[in-house]
């Protein structure tokens, strides 16, 4: 009896672990959908012909932005319910997109 209810614990939380990396990798693809948005509008911006049209495309950037932040902090949460508590990796392959005021300074 206590054999069957080892191995039933131990699907369960095999099942468990599954979920929450299966979780996490959600998260990663949710951001990086997000950043190859904010990486489009930047580069509409970067060929804009002048101010006023890159005036006009920085509301959308900033969208675009708002949801890559929100993105990243379900990706780091996710992070540390899992016990990862160093965010270097995320913050080298996949750093938070400027502000649009900093995005030409770059």
């Amino acid at each position: 009896m206590n054999s069957r209810r080892s191995d039933s614990l131990q699907r369960i939380q095999a099942e468990i672990a599954g979920e929450k990396a299966a979780t996490l990798g959600r998260a990663g693809e949710r951001l990086e959908a997000a950043m190859l948005e904010v990486t489009a509008w930047a580069q509409r911006i970067r060929e804009a012909a002048d101010a006023d049209d890159r005036t006009v495309l920085a509301p959308g950037y900033e969208q675009a932005r708002r949801r890559a932040l929100e993105a990243r902090l379900t990706l780091l949460i996710q992070r540390e319910a899992l016990g990862l508590r160093r965010h270097a990796v995320v913050d080298q392959q996949l750093p938070e997109p400027p502000p649009f005021r900093r995005l030409l300074a770059h």
